[in-house]
């Protein structure tokens, strides 16, 4: 289902935009160097470590730069 968007901050804007997906990388750091000891999967998380539950698409409008979760673009085009 497609919707029209409009960007709450310059307020003008309702064509043109980057849709950033989210893709979440679970892993385990050293904490003195940063490197990465181990990778996870979605399946194999250990208890001290939660899954990612933000958005799977943030915007950002290409004429303010405004980056923001999809909904607030949706809810801002419903105010024609």
């Amino acid at each position: 289902m497609t919707v029209p968007y409009r960007c709450p901050n310059c307020r003008t804007n309702k064509s043109r935009f980057n849709l950033i997906h989210q893709v979440p990388q679970s892993v385990k750091l050293n904490p003195q160097s940063g490197e990465i000891i181990e990778e996870y999967t979605e399946d194999q998380l250990n208890p001290f470590h939660s899954p990612y539950r933000g958005p799977e698409m943030k915007v950002q409008c290409a004429v303010c730069g405004l980056i923001e979760d999809e909904r607030t673009f949706i809810k801002f085009g419903e105010l024609n």
